[in-house]
């Protein structure tokens, strides 16, 4: 085209100047149809995800494929509270109601990379297959999930795995992956080790290996899901892993965002007796009429409604008083009509209830039993 074609072409493309200044409109969105049974499948996936990157992509997703691979990684750290059992165990359920095959990631070797049981690769494997036990009898439906040990699955195929790492590792600087060190239990100015700058780099990795496309865990994880995010924006992987991030329950005491194994008293354990969990919810932060950061009327929302339809308190002056949703007895609490005396006895109840197939199952499988003595030997490290 000639230097005068050119020009022609830019002068066509001049507005002449109106003194009307009018703000442009972007264009709507086409909506996305979904069949019912794919809108079932969204409002599943929804309830777990406290955060969703994004739910358009997911949209996508559910129209284009009918059976998805959806992962979560779990370092075998310690002895098993509620947030991993039970909140854990609801999520799975409604992941593969949703059409979801759920991979277990069982990270050893992560484990050992950030210290867990002081890095003895044998303790840390006894403790994976304890909790594996536990999963089995919180009601968790076996059929679509599989546990695979990183150990084991990455030395399959290394040298796909260990490309992908190295991969990661040159496309991200140092303090990017730093920021990442959450995922471990770890703050960005901690005196981190080496292993533990490699850490990311792995889990970000793990998503590519598994050929995740829903990554299914914690909101303390995102930073490394974003990170696989970017990952893909860098070398032009279009199908991104679609990030579906749970709720993180909060400690037992004032402050804790999250429950913590190294400090027994923040945490409810999935094999605790039916008096230490009365005792524990008993002491627990409980403000009256404070509803944010109460970690008791946190477990009411996120545990005992996504189990039970309705909760019975006893009231003062009322009676018995029925809450068929978690909301209604929120607004009473916050109204100060509901004492903390009257709500943890019944969430210490329903827990208890919950609890209980998980301790009759150590205490009726010798197996199951000589591994939880086992663990409970064990001592947990940071």
């Amino acid at each position: 085209m000639s230097t005068e074609n050119i020009e022609k072409g830019i002068e066509s493309l001049k507005v002449e100047e109106t003194t009307t200044t009018t703000t442009p409109v972007a264009p709507a969105k086409p909506t996305i149809e979904l069949s019912e049974r794919n809108k079932e499948r969204l409002e599943l996936i929804k309830q777990v995800g406290e955060e969703i990157v994004s739910e358009e992509s997911l949209i996508r997703l559910l129209n284009g494929k009918e059976k998805l691979r959806c992962y979560d990684g779990f370092e075998p750290s310690g002895r098993m509270h509620i947030a991993q059992g039970i909140l854990k165990s609801i999520n799975v359920n409604r992941m593969t109601k949703a059409g979801c095959t759920f991979i277990f990631w069982v990270a050893d070797w992560f484990a050992m990379l950030n210290n867990k049981m002081n890095g003895d690769l044998n303790k840390i494997r006894k403790v994976g297959q304890y909790m594996i036990e536990i999963w089995k009898a919180t009601g968790m439906d076996m059929e679509n999930v599989e546990f695979l040990w990183s150990s084991d699955e990455i030395n399959k195929n290394p040298n796909d795995y260990w490309l992908r790492v190295m991969d990661i590792a040159r496309k991200f600087n140092v303090p990017r992956i730093k920021k990442c060190s959450q995922i471990m239990g770890r703050n960005e100015e901690d005196d981190l080790m080496c292993a533990q700058l490699l850490y990311p780099c792995m889990q970000c990795a793990d998503i590519f290996y598994l050929k995740a496309d829903i990554c299914q865990l914690g909101m303390d994880q995102r930073k490394v899901n974003m990170l696989a995010i970017e990952y893909c924006d860098k070398v032009k992987i279009k199908n991104k892993p679609i990030i579906v991030s749970h709720h993180m329950l909060s400690g037992l005491k004032e402050g804790q965002e999250k429950m913590s194994k190294s400090d027994p008293e923040s945490a409810i354990f999935m094999e605790d007796s039916e008096a230490e969990v009365n005792t524990k919810i008993k002491k627990a932060y409980c403000p009256p009429g404070i509803v944010e950061k109460n970690p008791i009327l946190d477990y009411t929302k996120n545990i005992v409604f996504q189990k039970l339809p309705s909760l019975t308190l006893n009231i003062k002056d009322k009676g018995d008083v029925t809450y068929n949703c978690y909301q209604d007895l929120e607004d009473d609490y916050k109204a100060e009509k509901i004492h903390p005396s009257e709500l943890k006895p019944v969430i210490a109840k329903a827990i208890n209830a919950m609890l209980q197939p998980v301790r009759d199952h150590f205490a009726n499988n010798a197996e199951a039993a000589a591994l939880l003595k086992t663990v409970r030997s064990y001592t947990v490290t940071r």
